[in-house]
């Protein structure tokens, strides 16, 4: 069981939220799901973050306000009050949980959730990975993590990267690198600009586009990918050493419905590795598969079922990777809801669109204004037939 249950956190007054193998949390902006995430990895990773801010030259300290204002981002650290109270695996985790402890073992510590943050395109800004401390007190240590880890996984490449960064023959699966070839860069070849500082570049025919003047989605994307190489490296290794978690904030921005889904099918790649992945979205077509991935689970569908959902034609490296998802992984979607007292979580797994919770029914609010224009649609039609 990997559970987490909190109270009295920002603005949320109770979660409770038990991980599958794919977890989907939906609500709306500013209902503390990204505070509930990064708090999440603080408590799984916390050695490894002080490990890493103290390579960087930061302090830890022996305040638990400094430690949470460096960690949230400066300013943050109300986020934690006199009631709140934290639950990981049914293991109390106190504010003083966060404190240096004498003897403490944590220069060898390895993380163990890797978090893609919502504002990842920001580490890309100028067509290259920033320094981690290229950015301000201000920035989440989420943030500066996952833009050093990109930079370093180029950085450390020795030239593997050198020519054509995307696509590359050893680098994920080669339907999955058709996918994200049909729906984002469309034949296009994801090169290094050396010429003064690396950028990349995207070679379209005989154009070479600069990193700025790229799609908004290409652009959200190309953080993605390269999350993606660095969880699924070319070789025997079948996951990362070490990550057993996976944050993904928002992966559909920027991105039209295609590129969603070609983006699950990357996902799906990833459960199948045997990572627990997390995903905070906006998004109805994340939801759409739950629903559906949850129905074909009941009726013992096989993987035709999900060629036929995506639009692909059977693949030998997809088959397996199917076949696992509906036979053996377990998915759960909860809904971040608005109360007087706060915000609370709500199971919604079911997605039941007749249950009379309509938290359930409409999906935590994303599917809400198209059932409202369906029932207007239809009571129109209605009402012009009748006349």
């Amino acid at each position: 069981m990997n559970n987490i249950s909190i109270d009295s956190f920002g603005p949320i007054h109770k979660a409770d939220i038990s991980f599958g193998d794919l977890t989907l949390l939906v609500g709306p902006q500013a209902s503390g799901k990204s505070l509930l995430l990064q708090l999440l990895k603080l408590v799984i990773d916390k050695k490894n973050i002080r490990k890493t801010l103290e390579q960087y030259g930061f302090i830890w300290g022996n305040e638990t306000d400094s430690i949470l204002n460096r960690y949230f981002g400066e300013g943050m650290a109300s986020v934690w009050n006199d009631n709140t109270g934290v639950v990981w695996n049914e293991k109390p985790v106190l504010k003083s949980f966060f404190l240096p402890r004498q003897r403490e073992n944590y220069k060898e510590a390895q993380e163990q959730l890797f978090y893609v943050p919502a504002q990842r395109v920001i580490c890309l800004q100028n067509g290259w990975p920033r320094f981690f401390t290229d950015y301000e007190d201000s920035v989440p240590y989420v943030l500066r993590h996952f833009s050093e880890t990109l930079r370093l996984l180029m950085e450390s490449s020795h030239g593997k990267y050198a020519e054509v960064v995307f696509p590359k023959p050893q680098s994920l699966k080669s339907p999955l690198r058709d996918s994200f070839n049909n729906s984002i860069f469309h034949e296009g070849k994801i090169t290094l600009d050396t010429f003064g500082k690396k950028r990349f570049k995207l070679d379209i025919g005989k154009s070479s586009i600069p990193f700025l003047a790229w799609s908004a989605g290409q652009k959200e994307f190309m953080a993605l990918l390269l999350s993606f190489y660095y969880l699924c490296p070319p070789s025997k290794a079948p996951r990362k050493e070490s990550v057993k978690y996976i944050v993904i904030e928002e992966p559909e921005m920027g991105l039209h419905p295609q590129a969603i889904a070609s983006v699950l099918l990357q996902v799906i790649d990833l459960i199948s590795r045997g990572y627990k992945v997390v995903i905070s979205t906006h998004s109805p077509v994340l939801l759409e598969f739950a629903w559906a991935f949850r129905i074909l689970q009941e009726s013992r569908a096989d993987e035709s079922a999900l060629f036929d959902l995506f639009g692909l034609k059977k693949s030998a490296q997809l088959v397996g990777l199917f076949k696992n998802i509906l036979e053996k992984k377990t998915m759960s979607v909860y809904a971040f809801t608005q109360t007087k007292a706060g915000v609370v979580t709500k199971d919604i797994s079911t997605l039941d669109a007749g249950s009379m919770d309509t938290d359930i029914a409409e999906w935590g609010g994303l599917s809400s204004f198209s059932a409202r224009a369906a029932n207007i649609i239809s009571r129109s039609v209605v009402h012009d037939s009748a006349l």
